[in-house]
């Protein structure tokens, strides 16, 4: 590992203690990220560990194996799961989510890449943090590997009956329906097909997932056998993160894993692939359960395989090269794709794909047709041979780079824990033996290419290299198939079959058996006490919710938060939401979505896209609504403009956020119309990987006026509504009456009383009011009386099943509940986690064969929810969700399984977030009435929760007559949601 220092040798940094199983191979201090990346190995095994010393409490830990499968049956993908299935040290069935009931972790789980299986986890609290360390490292290295625990996670052929040896045969497990429901989606198609001829030779070809059709081809032996190839430390990546010394996770790893193994001999890596002579041009098709005309749903993308993702020039080479193709609507390549006629809109695989041994970038269209391969491949040649012959502006070429300087300073940690984010990124080159520590120090090859970029041939140089003058091209033709669901499931029944016909009697008799036998040890309660935990005693005393201060800017309220942004500034103008008509309310999500992607003050959108680019980290707009804190239907609503840019950009960026809400352009009716149809498209992918969040959406629609909202803008019933509007822009003038819609809903915002948010590091904070002043000096806030938003109570009973393109179903029923300030609402957010812990995971995931499946409490819209992820079955879900409430009351349970729920909730009240993101929580809860005084009462009463609270409310408010149901499901499943009296719905 080099020094980032020049002229500094890298032992001048060397940690101050280092464990004597292990050597110590360098330091590398990366100022813009403020921390030590310090680098190891295990003496014995030859284990790589990475430490990434920094001020952080929020601890990460991380341990992977580089798995390269030759197959598609998933054998890394069921490894994964089975591997978490009990261990050596703590002989249970399901340590993991034990754990995870047994912890303050702010992040816990497992992932199957391409090319890589990693476990990591995070904490703030140090007895949690190693009591995780010990679970994961006995797990990963020292795994039972339990039969029954493969046939569970992985697939099993069982009666449908299951003690009736001549019923028909089926295919369970959750990995086998898990990637069902994955697969069911044509974003997840599209680049396993690509992926399939990109790479030929190597283990990319496959699908490291597994495909359903392959997954019951692996046998337990198999995976067996990869486990002891793939799972030893000889073949390990270590990385951690935070404010614990490495050597006391050496001390740990050491002690507890690595201390029992030799090195293996072993070098198991992926090979470069045998590259193409000439393009390859291939069309295949893939599943859609649609009427009509689907000529027009076909995906053609074109695919390059480029260099090595190790090399850190060569990558951020080939990012920058995205960024000017790609960045935004004025970069070139994504400016022919965004207004061609070809199709509807650029594909969602464009861009640039790093994480493999070697990158691929993609471009495309959906929303094509097959005839029209040809003209997208020719029309993708000539942009490329444009930019190649009369290069790029030297403005947007610095734009990018600004870019990647932008994304290299700011500091995350609203979705993954910020530290996770960071192993993650230099994870990919630690697997493929580069240097971490150069893959996350970006700023020595920003600055070579800030010099390189001074050649006007640089830009065009590049095209060349990586794109025209590669022959390593793959163009894919994906065509729609309304019958190839019905052909795969014929085919998997005539497989079935053939199994059955096989069968003798001793045989048919040891598959009852397994399933006796697996249903046993699914109702098997384990010793919890084998396993480490924390308990209600070492929960922080009080929460953390950051502080800020208020002030006046023309007379518009100005909140402001210090906080540690790196460098970079986040701003928010925030106005309240106005009376809206059905009309308007109905296109509102569009109205925010396009905003910030049409021209303003004179500028045409182009300018303004590379304006944004140039200047800011982006500027977006929405709308947020909630209920009130006592009552839920007294409805609250706030439109929010909100942008980001480093420190020395922050007035430009004031100035464009003022221009964007003073002066947008809706006269710009083409870009208009090809938002429309890339929203579209983009609402409609999400149905399947998103499918449990939208049937708990549509379950809970009749609750209250706020979830009947957020079911018809962000539901399904706005994807729907969104559908018929983008068919009907076709006819004359209703694209006109669009955008004159925008306008009239603009007007009224522009009329709101508003008000303004800064989130910056201390020092900076003056600054930047006062560059916030400036820009909005000349347009002080309207006086005029204003009709603030408001909406009519809701409460009707929903019945409703949703036709969608899923081989798997999603259920959820919601019953009505309380609002936040009530004093049931503590117990009911512990009962959503006591009901998923204790029953729903074994009846839905377990038994049951969903990928997941559990209850939520949601307080903005008084409803308890249940749902299931990914899902075999449909009524039997169902049912399961009210033997939930009969177990709660009808079983004993100890107050160990109470506490659990108890941590899950308060870890999940105390997780970090990033400082921005700390910030803007506090702001916008507190500007709904969630004052910090609410919140924590709210969660001392979580901590008194006991289990009588439990009982009294799930009496209370989870009463059958009162359930509200969903389910989101295919067209031959929804028929059967008859006999249940739901209503059937179409997309």
């Amino acid at each position: 590992m080099s020094s980032a220092v020049a002229g500094e040798p890298a032992s001048t940094i060397s940690p101050s203690q280092v464990h004597p199983a292990f050597e110590w191979k360098g330091s590398r201090p990366i100022e813009s990220l403020n921390l030590v990346v310090e680098e190891y190995r295990h003496r014995v095994t030859g284990a790589l560990y990475y430490h990434l010393a920094a001020d952080n409490p929020e601890n990460v830990f991380l341990v992977a194996l580089r798995t390269v499968p030759s197959d598609s049956t998933g054998v890394a993908h069921v490894l994964e799961h089975t591997v978490l299935c009990g261990s050596e040290r703590y002989p249970v069935r399901d340590p993991f989510f034990m754990m995870i009931r047994r912890s303050l972790n702010t992040f816990m789980n497992a992932f199957t890449s391409s090319d890589w299986t990693a476990y990591p986890f995070a904490s703030q609290n140090r007895k949690d943090f190693f009591n995780l360390m010990d679970v994961y490292l006995d797990a990963v290295f020292f795994s039972r590997l339990h039969e029954l625990d493969f046939a569970q996670e992985g697939h099993r052929v069982e009666f449908a009956e299951r003690d009736n040896p001549r019923s028909e045969l089926k295919f369970k497990g959750v990995v086998f329906n898990e990637m069902k429901g994955a697969m069911s989606s044509a974003t997840s198609t599209l680049w396993q097909t690509l992926t399939k001829y990109l790479f030929p030779t190597t283990t990319y070809h496959h699908n490291s997932g597994g495909d359903p059709e392959h997954i019951p081809d692996l046998s337990y032996r198999q995976l067996k056998a990869f486990y002891k190839t793939h799972y030893h430390p000889s073949n390990a990546v270590f990385m951690t993160y935070g404010d614990i010394p490495a050597i006391e996770h050496q001390r740990r790893i050491h002690d507890q894993a690595l201390s029992r193994f030799e090195r293996l001999d072993v070098d198991i890596a992926v090979s470069d692939e045998k590259r193409y002579h000439a393009p390859l041009r291939v069309q295949e098709s893939y599943a859609l359960d649609e009427s009509g005309d689907l000529s027009n749903k076909t995906h053609i993308v074109i695919g390059w395989l480029l260099g090595h993702s190790t090399n850190l020039k060569q990558q951020l080479e080939a990012h920058l090269l995205e960024g000017v193709l790609l960045d935004d609507s004025a970069s070139p390549l994504r400016h022919a794709l965004e207004t061609t006629d070809l199709g509807s809109a650029p594909s969602p695989l464009c861009g640039l794909e790093p994480s493999n041994r070697e990158m691929s970038f993609v471009c495309g269209l959906e929303g094509s047709r097959a005839e029209n391969a040809d003209a997208l491949e020719q029309l993708v040649l000539n942009v490329l041979e444009q930019v190649a012959q009369q290069g790029i502006d030297a403005e947007r070429v610095e734009a990018v780079l600004h870019q990647l300087e932008l994304s290299q300073r700011e500091i995350s940690g609203d979705g993954y824990p910020y530290g996770l984010q960071l192993v993650l990124e230099g994870l990919s080159s630690a697997v493929h033996r580069g240097d971490p520590a150069e893959a996350l120090d970006l700023d020595p090859v920003l600055a070579q290419l800030r010099e390189l970029i001074g050649d006007p041939d640089y830009i065009p140089r590049l095209v060349r290299e990586l794109l025209l003058d590669n022959p390593h091209r793959v163009r894919l033709t994906l065509v729609p198939d309304a019958q190839l669901a019905q052909r795969r499931e014929a085919a998997e029944a005539r497989r079935l079959q053939t199994i059955a016909q096989r069968l003798d009697e001793t045989q048919r008799l040891r598959l009852v058996e397994q399933a006796q036998a697996l249903e046993q040890r699914q109702q098997q309660v384990d010793d919890p006490t084998v396993l480490p935990k924390v308990g209600l005693e070492d929960v922080p005393a009080d929460m953390h919710i950051a502080e800020g201060g208020q002030t006046t800017l023309d007379a518009c309220p100005l909140s402001y938060y210090p906080q540690g942004t790196n460098g970079l500034i986040y701003q928010q103008v925030v106005a309240q939401l106005p009376q809206l008509g059905d009309d308007l309310l109905d296109i509102l999500p569009l109205y925010t979505y396009t905003l910030t992607q049409l021209g303003c003050a004179g500028k045409d959108y182009l300018a303004v896209q590379a304006l944004q680019t140039s200047v800011s980290g982006g500027i977006n707009a929405s709308s947020s609504m909630r209920g009130g804190v006592a009552d839920v239907q007294a409805l609250a609503g706030w439109f929010v403009l909100s942008g980001k840019a480093l420190a020395r950009n922050h007035g430009a960026l004031s100035a464009l956020m003022r221009d964007t809400l003073v002066a947008p352009r809706f006269d710009e009716l083409p870009r208009i119309r090809e938002l429309v149809a890339q929203q579209r498209a983009r609402r409609e992918q999400s149905v399947t990987g998103n499918g449990h969040a939208l049937a708990m959406l549509a379950a809970s629609a009749g609750l209250s006026n706020g979830a009947a909202l957020a079911h018809r803008l962000r539901g399904l019933a706005g994807i729907q509504a969104l559908k018929r509007l983008d068919d009907g822009l076709a006819q004359a003038d209703r694209l006109q009456q669009l955008a004159a819609s925008f306008a009239d809903i603009h007007t009224r915002i522009l009329q709101a009383p508003r008000r303004f948010l800064l989130i910056a590091e201390d020092e900076r904070l003056q600054q930047a009011r006062a560059e916030l002043s400036q820009a909005w000096e000349t347009h002080p806030p309207h006086t005029e009386p204003f009709s603030a938003f408001a909406a009519e109570p809701v409460r009707r009973q929903v019945r409703e099943a949703w036709v969608t393109n899923a081989q798997v179903n999603f259920c959820a029923k919601a019953f009505p509940a309380v609002a936040m300030e009530h004093e049931d609402s503590a117990a009911l957010s512990v009962l959503a986690g006591f009901l998923r812990n204790g029953y729903l995971h074994r009846a839905i995931r377990e038994q049951g064969g969903a990928y997941g499946g559990g209850a939520s409490y949601d307080s903005d819209n008084a409803a308890f929810r249940f749902y299931s992820y990914r899902d075999p079955r449909l009524e039997e879900t169902l049912n399961d969700f009210d033997r939930a409430v009969d177990w709660l009351l009808e079983e004993k349970h100890e107050w160990r399984v109470i506490e659990e729920a108890i941590l899950g909730v308060i870890s999940n009240i105390d997780k970090p977030g990033s400082p921005a993101g700390e910030a803007k929580d506090a702001f916008y809860n507190e500007l709904y009435g969630r004052t910090p005084e609410l919140r924590r009462q709210f969660r001392q009463r979580v901590l008194e929760v006991r289990l009588e609270d439990l009982q009294r409310v799930a009496r209370t408010y989870l009463q059958p007559d009162k359930a509200n149901i969903a389910v989101v499901s295919n067209a031959a499943s929804c028929e059967r949601c008859e006999a249940l009296a739901l209503e059937v719905k179409t997309l």
